[in-house]
């Protein structure tokens, strides 16, 4: 299991980044404060305060691919 922290700033981020995780077989959490949603799911990510970090959690220890996708979003 591998964590990053992640920005999804606009509508079109949202929706890159679902397009991105739903071709992956890794499953993928999103957390905001307390709150959990499914990565892959765009409504669950609307549900979230996309105005602070968001805190992915991807269930793989094989993660390097979907990283590497994700860079742009990544807060380094």
């Amino acid at each position: 299991m591998n964590s990053v922290s992640i920005r999804l700033s606009t509508i079109a981020d949202v929706r890159d980044f679902v397009n991105i995780v739903a071709k992956s077989d890794i499953d993928v959490d999103l957390q905001s404060g307390r709150y959990v949603v499914d990565g892959k799911s765009i409504m669950g990510i609307f549900s979230l305060d996309l105005l602070s970090p968001i805190t992915l959690t991807a269930h793989s220890d094989d993660t390097a691919e979907l990283f590497a996708e994700l860079d742009r979003f990544i807060i380094k």
